[in-house]
């Protein structure tokens, strides 16, 4: 996700931390479930749905809709209601989960390969991101980490997303203070012992060009501010019920459709608080160049000894 909003900027209680380590628990599982239930030519409105009931089942909610993203589709597609498209043959498949117990976020993602030509490309996002958690430390440059993605992602002849980023987790904020580039820069920001981060490497081919677009498609939305001088009583009515299901957290519109008698009475009034600027729209990330792109993901707790990978 990518707006930023400020941390909080309290340590975590002993409380928060168990949250945290549950929801990352129930990820985990959801994940690797994932890695076995993925199958070419299933619907992606069945992926989506499969991992956001799954998490509802093992006493999380969804911290955001389920992501899955194929093939030069980087981030942020989400089944919108309805969806009929599939898993291509010989594709890859992004699947971005995301676990909040309490508003305590774990955020976690795999791709899955159908394709053996861009396998390679999969292990290296994974060697990425395991060698980005292994050198952090308290106190560690946000640079640091982002050059060992960097190297370790060329060292296995690829090229990194150079626009997308891992980012620190507050609760009930998916993006919260640092982020962490996957490519190497200038910051003097450091990793703070305490907090939670999630570290994503975004790989693609080396010939691409390594960056992505925003896409024309917008599934996933998220609360901005209330508005009491909207005049659409449906409008008000919404604002209300995405404030009180999903406060500041991204939620989709295939969930709001089971609170209208119509699909299209929920898109109208959804398109009212966008214009109003009650909520936001993220847009589907496209790689420029129309490469493939694969993404693995970790969520981490830095203690005074080092990453504690919570997912």
């Amino acid at each position: 996700m990518s707006k930023k909003t400020p941390h909080n900027g309290e340590s975590l209680s002993d409380d928060a931390l168990k949250k945290y380590i549950l929801a990352g628990k129930i990820a985990a599982r959801v994940r690797e479930e994932m890695k076995r239930s993925v199958k070419e030519g299933m619907l992606l409105i069945e992926v989506c749905e499969m991992v956001e009931n799954r998490i509802r089942s093992l006493g999380g909610k969804p911290a955001f809709p389920c992501n899955i993203s194929v093939n030069e589709i980087a981030a942020h597609y989400t089944s919108p209601p309805g969806d009929k498209r599939v898993i291509p043959e010989k594709s890859l498949v992004k699947i971005d989960i995301g676990v909040h117990v309490d508003g305590y976020i774990a955020d976690t993602a795999i791709t899955v390969c159908f394709d053996s030509e861009y396998e390679d490309m999969v292990f290296a996002a994974e060697k990425a991101l395991e060698a980005a958690i292994n050198i952090i430390r308290p106190g560690i440059l946000v640079s640091r980490v982002s050059s060992e993605i960097q190297a370790t992602i060329e060292r296995y002849g690829f090229k990194p997303i150079s626009n997308l980023t891992g980012h620190e987790v507050a609760r009930y904020m998916i993006h919260a203070g640092k982020s962490i580039p996957n490519i190497s820069h200038l910051t003097v920001e450091r990793l703070s012992p305490g907090h939670v981060y999630a570290i994503e490497p975004f790989v693609t081919v080396k010939e691409a060009v390594g960056r992505v677009n925003d896409g024309p498609e917008k599934y996933i939305f998220r609360l901005l501010k209330r508005k009491s001088s909207l005049k659409s009583i449906g409008a008000r009515n919404l604002l209300k019920i995405v404030e009180d299901n999903f406060k500041t957290l991204p939620f989709a519109e295939r969930w709001l459709i089971k609170y209208f008698e119509r699909e299209e009475l929920c898109r109208q009034m959804l398109m009212s608080l966008l214009s109003a600027k009650c909520i936001m729209a993220y847009p589907v990330f496209v790689e420029a160049s129309l490469k493939p792109v694969a993404q693995s993901e970790h969520t981490v707790f830095v203690s005074n000894e080092g990453a504690i990978i919570l997912t």
